[in-house]
Protein backbone atom coordinates (compact mmCIF):
# COMPACT_ATOMS: atom_id res chain seq x y z
CA UNK A 1 0.00 0.00 0.00
CA UNK A 2 1.31 3.44 -0.88
CA UNK A 3 0.57 6.44 1.29
CA UNK A 4 -0.19 9.77 -0.32
CA UNK A 5 -0.80 12.93 1.68
CA UNK A 6 -2.60 15.95 0.25
CA UNK A 7 -2.73 19.35 1.84
CA UNK A 8 -5.00 22.12 0.60
CA UNK A 9 -4.70 25.86 0.97
CA UNK A 10 -7.17 28.45 -0.30
CA UNK A 11 -6.10 30.24 -3.46
CA UNK A 12 -5.10 33.86 -2.99
CA UNK A 13 -3.15 36.53 -4.79
CA UNK A 14 0.57 36.27 -4.09
CA UNK A 15 2.26 39.49 -3.00
CA UNK A 16 5.25 40.68 -5.01
CA UNK A 17 7.35 41.08 -1.85
CA UNK A 18 7.27 39.09 1.33
CA UNK A 19 8.28 35.64 2.44
CA UNK A 20 8.38 32.30 0.69
CA UNK A 21 5.37 31.31 2.83
CA UNK A 22 3.41 34.27 1.44
CA UNK A 23 4.10 33.20 -2.14
CA UNK A 24 3.92 29.41 -1.90
CA UNK A 25 1.09 27.24 -3.15
CA UNK A 26 -0.26 24.27 -1.22
CA UNK A 27 2.17 21.38 -1.15
CA UNK A 28 -0.18 19.04 -2.98
CA UNK A 29 0.44 15.30 -2.92
CA UNK A 30 3.32 14.10 -0.79
CA UNK A 31 4.61 10.62 -1.53
CA UNK A 32 7.18 8.27 -0.04
CA UNK A 33 10.61 8.02 -1.64
CA UNK A 34 10.26 4.26 -2.22
CA UNK A 35 7.40 4.81 -4.70
CA UNK A 36 8.05 3.71 -8.29
CA UNK A 37 8.06 6.03 -11.29
CA UNK A 38 4.87 4.51 -12.76
CA UNK A 39 2.94 4.86 -9.51
CA UNK A 40 4.17 8.45 -9.09
CA UNK A 41 3.01 9.31 -12.62
CA UNK A 42 -0.39 7.82 -11.80
CA UNK A 43 -0.65 9.86 -8.61
CA UNK A 44 0.28 13.01 -10.55
CA UNK A 45 -2.35 12.32 -13.18
CA UNK A 46 -5.04 11.67 -10.58
CA UNK A 47 -4.10 14.82 -8.63
CA UNK A 48 -3.78 16.88 -11.83
CA UNK A 49 -0.44 18.29 -10.74
CA UNK A 50 2.96 18.62 -12.35
CA UNK A 51 5.01 17.77 -9.27
CA UNK A 52 5.10 15.63 -6.14
CA UNK A 53 6.90 16.27 -2.88
CA UNK A 54 9.02 13.26 -1.95
CA UNK A 55 9.24 12.31 1.75
CA UNK A 56 11.33 9.80 3.68
CA UNK A 57 9.93 7.14 6.00
CA UNK A 58 9.59 9.76 8.77
CA UNK A 59 7.51 12.06 6.57
CA UNK A 60 10.30 14.61 6.13
CA UNK A 61 10.73 16.30 2.76
CA UNK A 62 13.72 14.95 0.82
CA UNK A 63 12.97 16.22 -2.67
CA UNK A 64 10.55 17.00 -5.44
CA UNK A 65 9.85 15.23 -8.72
CA UNK A 66 8.21 16.68 -11.79
CA UNK A 67 6.14 15.08 -14.51
CA UNK A 68 8.80 16.03 -17.09
CA UNK A 69 11.55 14.45 -14.99
CA UNK A 70 9.63 11.23 -14.38
CA UNK A 71 8.64 10.95 -18.03
CA UNK A 72 12.28 11.41 -19.10
CA UNK A 73 13.38 8.64 -16.72
CA UNK A 74 10.59 6.29 -17.83
CA UNK A 75 11.37 6.87 -21.50
CA UNK A 76 15.15 6.46 -20.99
CA UNK A 77 17.05 3.41 -22.14
CA UNK A 78 18.14 2.51 -18.59
CA UNK A 79 14.62 2.46 -17.15
CA UNK A 80 13.47 -0.50 -15.09
CA UNK A 81 10.43 -0.88 -12.86
CA UNK A 82 12.78 -1.03 -9.86
CA UNK A 83 13.71 2.65 -10.02
CA UNK A 84 12.41 4.50 -6.96
CA UNK A 85 11.84 8.21 -6.45
CA UNK A 86 14.71 8.38 -3.96
CA UNK A 87 17.03 7.50 -6.85
CA UNK A 88 15.83 10.20 -9.24
CA UNK A 89 14.42 13.20 -7.37
CA UNK A 90 14.67 16.26 -9.64
CA UNK A 91 15.06 18.68 -6.76
CA UNK A 92 17.18 17.93 -3.72
CA UNK A 93 17.70 20.32 -0.76
CA UNK A 94 18.59 22.62 0.71
CA UNK A 95 15.10 24.08 0.62
CA UNK A 96 14.06 27.59 1.59
CA UNK A 97 12.35 28.03 4.96
CA UNK A 98 8.92 29.69 5.10
CA UNK A 99 10.45 32.91 6.46
CA UNK A 100 13.04 33.27 3.66
CA UNK A 101 12.26 36.24 1.49
CA UNK A 102 10.49 35.49 -1.74
CA UNK A 103 13.33 37.22 -3.63
CA UNK A 104 15.97 34.99 -1.99
CA UNK A 105 14.01 31.82 -2.71
CA UNK A 106 13.37 32.77 -6.35
CA UNK A 107 17.04 33.69 -6.85
CA UNK A 108 18.10 30.28 -5.52
CA UNK A 109 15.62 28.58 -7.85
CA UNK A 110 16.94 30.46 -10.89
CA UNK A 111 20.58 29.71 -9.98
CA UNK A 112 19.81 26.01 -9.59
CA UNK A 113 17.45 26.05 -12.62
CA UNK A 114 14.41 24.76 -10.74
CA UNK A 115 10.92 25.79 -11.76
CA UNK A 116 9.49 24.76 -8.37
CA UNK A 117 10.96 24.21 -4.94
CA UNK A 118 9.44 22.87 -1.71
CA UNK A 119 9.29 25.31 1.19
CA UNK A 120 10.39 23.33 4.25
CA UNK A 121 9.92 24.30 7.89
CA UNK A 122 12.37 23.71 10.75
CA UNK A 123 10.88 20.24 11.33
CA UNK A 124 11.46 19.05 7.76
CA UNK A 125 7.79 19.30 6.75
CA UNK A 126 6.84 20.86 3.42
CA UNK A 127 3.78 23.08 3.88
CA UNK A 128 4.00 24.33 0.33
CA UNK A 129 5.77 24.72 -2.98
CA UNK A 130 7.15 27.91 -4.46
CA UNK A 131 6.99 28.09 -8.25
CA UNK A 132 8.71 30.68 -10.41
CA UNK A 133 6.36 33.14 -12.09
CA UNK A 134 5.77 32.28 -15.74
Amino acid sequence: MTLVQTQFRPASAHPVHGTAADAMDAAGPQVWEDMTVEVALSVMAAARTGHLIVCDEDGLCTGLVTRAGLTAVRDGSGYTDRIRLRDIADVIGPFPPPLATRTEAERAMRCRRFGALPVVDEHGNAPGVLALPR
